[in-house]
C-alpha cells in the first residue's frame, strides 16, 4: 500500500494563448484495497524470484478484476463521456425532455449499436449538462474525498457558493443619480446576489468517477468528483486539483462501511504545437500588434505641435518632495514663479504662477525632523528672441518660496525663504535649496516669535534673490540680519521644444546651449563655452595633482613662480 500521498488539493491557475479545445488531460484511478495491495506485493516478489525457478502466483490477480480496479483515460475539453447511469437514462426516449437530452439519446443509441464504449468508471459532465451546477456542495468546494483530514466550509465559502453570476448585460449607473444614493445602506438578499460579487463568465467541466463496487455501477451515491476544469474567454484555465507533475498521487476515500481507498493521477497530455503552426501564430500576433500600432498612430497623429520660429517652449513638471531642519512643526510652503524679460506664459500672461501646499506634520528620521509634501505643480512658459540684444544675458524663470509653520492656535511663523532657478538643461533634476529667515536681534523678538507667533517677513519675495525691479549696478544688503534655517528638496522634470532643435538634428549638428540654437547669442555662447572648458581643465588638473607627491608639487610651483619673475 502506498505510504505517501499528495495532499495539496488546491486549485491551480494557468494562462494560455492556445485554444482551450486543444486541452487534453489523462486521468487514472486505481483501487488500493487490502486484496489488491496483497496481490501487487506478491506479484513483485514472484517477479523478483523468477530467476530462481519459483512458481508465479497468477491466480491471485484474475484477469476480470483488472478493469474494475483501475482505469486510465484521456479526456478532451468539453468531451462528453456517459456514465452507466446516463446510459440507462438516455436509452429511454420518453425520459428526454430537452433538445440536449434528445441529442444524448442519439449518441447513446449509436454506442449501443457499436457494442462498446471506451470508458467504464470515468465519465464527464460538460458545461451544458443539467448536473454540472447541481453537484453536492461538499464535492464542489471541499476536499474531503481527496484528503485524510475532514474540513468544513467556511462562512464565506458557503455564501459565495450561493452567489449568482453577475449579469453581463447589466446596465451602468445613470450619472444623474445623486452620489448619496450610490451606497445602499439596507441591501436586500436579491441585491446582494446580483451586485455583491463580480464574476467573469466561466465554462465548467467536471471529470467524475463511479467508485462503486464491481457489478453495482450506475448508482448516484457512488459518483465522486475527480477533477474540475474552468476557463474564461481570456485564456485563463483553472484546474482543481492541480496536475501531479511527477508528484505523488491523490488519495480518494469513499464513504460507506467499506471505506475503500483509490489513487488519482492527473496529467496534462495536450499535444505540443508544430513549428509551422507556432510560426503562423507568431506572424498573426505580429500583424495584429502592427495594425494596433498603426491605429494608435492614426489617433495621435504624426505631426507634433511646434512653436513658431525663434520661440522656445519650456515645460516643467515639478514636485515639492520634502522639507527638513526647521524649528517648528506643521509646515506648509507658499511659492510663486517670476518670469524675466522676453518670457511669457500663455495661461497667465499678466500674473505670476503661485500655489500653496498642504500643512504637513514632521517625522523624525535620524536627527532631522522631515515633512514630506509630495506636492506636484506644473508650469509652461515661452521665450522669444525678438527683443533680445546681443549684450544681454539669457535669464531663466525663478521659483520663490517661503516656508511657514502653523500651530494649534492658528498662529503662523515664517520659517525660511529660498529660491529655485529653473534648470537650463532638459531632463530630471533633484535639487535641495537652503533657506534663511530674517532675524531681529533682542530677547523681545524671540519671545514674540514663541508666544505670539509674529516674526519679520519680506514684503517682496523677489528680494530673496535680486528683485526684478532693481535697475542699479550693485545691490547692497548691509545691515540686513538673517538666520540659517532648513532646506527644501525639489524634483524637476523639464522639457524644451523649439524648431531649432529639429533643424539641428536634420543638419546633423551637435546640440549646444539653448541660446546658441535659438540664434542671436553667438558672443555669449562663445564666452560660456570657454568658461566651461576652463572649468573642465581645472577639474582634470586637480584630479591629476592628487596623485603626485607633495614635494614635487612644491618644486613645480616654485619653478613657475621663478619663470614668471624673469
Amino acid at each position: 500500500m502506498a505510504d505517501w500521498w499528495n495532499t495539496d488539493t488546491g486549485e491551480a491557475v494557468y494562462r494560455s494563448r492556445d485554444a482551450v479545445k486543444n486541452l487534453k488531460i489523462r486521468v487514472r484511478i486505481e483501487r488500493v484495497t487490502s486484496t489488491a495491495a496483497l496481490s501487487q506485493h506478491l506479484q513483485q516478489q514472484v517477479l523478483s524470484q523468477q530467476d530462481r525457478g519459483d512458481i508465479e502466483l497468477k491466480t491471485l490477480t484474475p484477469q476480470g478484476q483488472t478493469g474494475d480496479n483501475e482505469e486510465e483515460l484521456v479526456v478532451g475539453w468539453q468531451e462528453k463521456l456517459f456514465s452507466q447511469y446516463e446510459i440507462e437514462l438516455f436509452q429511454n426516449e420518453a425520459a428526454c425532455q430537452t433538445p440536449l437530452d434528445r441529442q444524448y439519446h442519439k449518441e447513446v443509441s449509436a454506442l449501443n449499436r457499436a457494442k462498446g464504449r471506451r470508458n467504464h468508471r470515468i465519465f464527464t459532465y460538460t458545461d451544458h449538462d443539467r448536473y454540472t451546477n447541481c453537484l453536492p456542495f461538499n464535492q464542489q468546494h471541499n476536499a474531503d474525498l481527496l484528503n485524510t483530514t475532514k474540513t468544513s466550509p467556511t462562512f464565506l465559502a458557503a455564501r459565495m457558493a450561493s452567489m449568482k453570476h453577475r449579469r453581463q448585460d447589466r446596465r451602468t449607473m445613470d450619472c444623474s443619480i445623486h452620489k448619496s444614493k450610490i451606497i445602499n445602506w439596507e441591501p436586500t438578499e436579491e441585491f446582494v446576489r446580483n451586485s455583491h460579487v463580480v464574476n467573469n463568465a466561466m465554462q465548467t467541466m467536471h471529470i467524475m468517477g463511479d467508485l462503486g463496487p464491481p457489478g453495482r455501477l450506475g448508482l448516484k451515491e457512488n459518483e465522486c468528483l475527480l477533477l474540475t476544469v474552468k476557463t474564461d474567454g481570456n485564456g485563463t484555465i483553472i484546474v482543481k486539483p492541480d496536475f501531479n507533475k511527477s508528484k505523488d498521487p491523490y488519495r480518494i476515500v469513499t464513504e460507506g462501511d467499506k471505506r475503500e481507498v483509490w489513487r488519482l493521477t492527473v496529467e496534462n497530455v495536450s499535444p505540443a504545437m508544430k513549428p509551422e503552426e507556432k510560426d503562423r501564430e507568431q506572424n498573426m500576433y505580429k500583424d495584429l500588434y502592427t495594425r494596433h500600432k498603426e491605429y494608435l498612430n492614426s489617433l495621435v497623429g504624426q505631426d507634433f505641435e511646434m512653436p513658431p520660429a525663434g520661440i522656445l517652449r519650456y515645460l516643467m513638471n515639478g514636485e515639492i518632495v520634502s522639507a527638513k531642519g526647521f524649528e517648528y512643526d506643521n509646515l506648509y510652503i507658499h511659492f510663486l514663479m517670476e518670469l524675466p524679460n522676453n518670457w511669457f506664459s500663455a495661461t497667465l500672461p499678466h500674473q505670476s504662477h503661485s500655489g500653496v501646499t498642504q500643512t504637513c506634520q514632521t517625522r523624525t528620521l535620524g536627527k532631522e525632523n522631515v515633512a514630506f509634501f509630495s506636492f506636484p505643480f506644473s508650469f509652461e512658459a515661452f521665450y522669444t528672441t525678438e527683443k533680445e540684444s546681443e549684450e544681454s544675458v539669457l535669464q531663466w524663470p525663478v521659483l520663490y518660496f517661503k516656508v511657514l509653520s502653523l500651530d494649534s492656535w492658528q498662529r503662523y511663523r515664517t520659517e525660511g525663504y529660498g529660491y529655485l532657478l529653473f534648470p537650463a538643461m532638459p531632463g530630471k533634476h533633484t535639487m535641495t535649496c537652503q533657506t534663511w529667515r530674517p532675524l531681529q536681534e533682542g530677547t523681545v523678538s524671540a519671545l514674540r516669535r514663541f508666544f505670539v507667533g509674529g516674526s519679520p517677513e519680506l514684503e517682496d519675495l523677489s528680494y530673496i534673490r535680486i528683485p526684478g525691479t532693481f535697475k542699479g549696478d550693485r545691490l547692497s544688503r548691509f545691515g540686513f540680519c538673517t538666520e540659517t534655517s532648513g532646506s527644501v528638496t525639489f524634483n524637476i522634470y523639464c522639457i524644451q521644444q523649439a524648431r531649432a532643435f529639429v533643424d539641428a538634428t536634420q543638419l546633423k549638428k551637435r546640440r549646444q546651449k539653448v541660446f546658441d540654437q535659438l540664434g542671436g547669442f553667438s558672443q555669449q555662447g562663445a564666452v560660456c563655452s570657454i568658461l566651461e572648458a576652463f572649468q573642465r581643465a581645472r577639474g582634470r588638473m586637480q584630479e591629476a595633482s592628487k596623485g603626485l607627491p607633495r614635494d614635487l608639487i612644491n618644486t613645480i610651483s616654485e619653478q613657475m613662480e621663478s619663470s614668471l619673475k624673469m
